[in-house]
């Protein structure tokens, strides 16, 4: 784990940090109807995308590829494995967080999400097209 990723947050409280990439459309999205809910436990969201997030280069470019999460013991968990930890703290999503712990489930999700991350730039410019259009 790199010097960055220990600094995210103190392993010894019980909040969840999500890591999101806000400059995405999608992600926003997405990340506004996890925020509307009132999850079991503290959940802390870190925009990557801004200079105020605190990330080097490196690790900012990283963690605004893929969808991450820093759980209790401090250990980031990247694509599926990430969705699932915060599934299973967001009501509403505990049943799928619970259904993608079964054996194989989160490796299927995991190949799942790879292939929408090669949709992604796409589907990031029609929501970006709908979001300016929404504007007018």
């Amino acid at each position: 784990m790199s010097k960055t990723q220990n600094n995210l947050k103190d392993p010894s409280c019980d909040t969840l940090t999500v890591m999101f990439d806000g400059s995405c459309p999608l992600c926003r999205r997405e990340i506004a109807l996890y925020q509307s809910l009132a999850p079991r436990q503290p959940v802390s969201w870190l925009d990557v995308s801004k200079e105020s997030a605190g990330l080097g280069q490196t690790d900012r470019a990283r963690y605004m590829t893929r969808f991450h999460v820093q759980g209790n013991d401090g250990q980031v968990l990247s694509g599926a494995a990430a969705f699932v930890a915060l599934w299973l703290v967001m009501p509403g999503w505990r049943w799928l967080g619970r259904l993608a712990r079964l054996p194989g489930a989160t490796g299927a999700l995991e190949l799942a999400y790879r292939a929408f991350l090669h949709l992604r730039p796409s589907l990031q410019r029609w929501a970006r097209y709908a979001e300016a259009r929404d504007r007018y």
